[in-house]
């Protein structure tokens, strides 16, 4: 799959961003307290890069006149979250010194990916940020279905309403959940994490940014190329409303931080996505030393970055003694570390099986009629 070097980056501050605000929540510190309690803002960031990402992978074959092979978009997925997640899910449920927290929600709420649901945050806190890929496989099973639907018929103004009302309706129900369970009097400090922040529903803004990227870039391409002419226009836009995103969420659990916050942020993020692709900027077309090694990474360093740290903290303490950047770089490096082992050992492994001649004929012959579109869809 051909890589963008701004993309690289995005996702490379993605999880840095996100490593400097578990760096606090966790307890390690991080050099740059201001940058880091805003580090929640990276999880946002991915979701509006999955979102194009796997928008572009459906959307450009249906821009092509083809119809892509749903079961095979699955089952590429499935050779790309599995293997590294259930490895690390086992550490979890089978080797209890390794959770950074004592309680655990019920392994089948793992393989289900429910646990963002159903999590009891006061009491269970173990892989916890497990949440964003639950997620992101919500949106990996349904967004195919929701797409094969309207281009059955295909309008843009149908396509406009469903996402007003996604979006729209994301802003209502947290509006809702806040007056009635987070912001009453007595509610439970917890309230906010187990209703607003993780469940998928309330969770849509950056998928939905990310995915009317995607449309734009294969149904409007002289839209698309005059964004892609004025790179700096973006740029610019999207840091200004980032800057006001962030005044908005100051509070973060507030009522305008829960029903303003998100839809501002992803739109803003989704604009600097843009910029980063264009090869009209600098970003979008010089390799940043670092970037492409840390986001090739991130998946496998995302799942296993707190087990690291609590191994780190637990049996070599004096490492990491006090919370400032020495700490902090030892921490991340040894995130980085482990990371890139489950990297090389699992999940590029099975990147290369999914795209193996024995995959594609056994997609070939358990789905004749669709080999052409098939194929098209592993080259993806």
């Amino acid at each position: 799959m051909k890589r963008y070097p701004g993309l690289d980056l995005l996702r490379a501050i993605a999880i840095l961003w996100v490593l400097l605000f578990h760096g606090m929540t966790e307890g390690i510190g991080n050099p740059f307290p201001e940058v880091g309690k805003l580090g929640w803002m990276g999880v946002d960031l991915f979701f509006v890069l999955s979102g194009y990402l796997i928008g572009s992978q459906l959307l450009k074959e249906y821009a092509a006149g083809q119809t892509p092979a749903i079961g095979t978009f699955y089952l590429r997925r499935a050779f790309r979250i599995l293997p590294t997640y259930w490895l690390v899910l086992a550490f979890y449920v089978f080797v209890p010194t390794f959770r950074e927290a004592q309680g655990l929600q019920p392994a089948w709420q793992f393989f289900t990916f429910s646990e963002n649901f159903l999590i009891d945050y006061q009491h269970n806190r173990a892989f916890s940020h497990a949440w964003s890929l639950c997620v992101e496989e919500h949106f990996y099973l349904f967004f195919p279905l929701l797409v094969w639907v309207l281009m059955k018929r295909p309008s843009w103004k149908i396509t406009a309403t469903v996402c007003a009302v996604i979006f729209a309706g994301g802003m209502l129900l947290r509006g809702y959940v806040w007056l009635h369970y987070v912001g009453v009097p007595g509610h439970s400090p917890f309230a906010y994490v187990e209703w607003i922040y993780y469940p998928t529903i309330m969770r849509l803004d950056g998928l939905l940014a990310g995915v009317v990227l995607a449309s734009i870039r294969w149904f409007k391409p002289s839209v698309w190329q005059k964004a892609m002419n004025n790179p700096y226009a973006l740029l610019g836009v999207g840091l200004a409303s980032t800057a006001a995103a962030i005044w908005v969420a100051k509070g973060r659990v507030d009522f305008g931080a829960s029903v303003f916050g998100f839809p501002l942020l992803s739109v803003s993020l989704a604009l600097i996505v843009a910029a980063c692709i264009s090869k009209r900027c600098l970003l979008g077309r010089i390799r940043i030393p670092g970037a492409e090694a840390i986001a090739t990474v991130t998946f496998s360093l995302y799942l296993s970055h707190k087990m690291t740290w609590h191994t780190i903290r637990t049996c070599w303490p004096e490492l990491v003694n006090g919370s400032g950047a020495q700490s902090f770089c030892i921490y991340a490096g040894s995130a980085f570390l482990v990371g890139s082992l489950l990297y090389f050992a699992i999940e590029r492994p099975f990147l290369l099986l999914r795209q193996s001649a024995w995959l594609a004929s056994l997609v070939s012959s358990s789905h004749p009629a669709q080999e052409s579109g098939e194929k098209a869809c592993l080259k993806g």
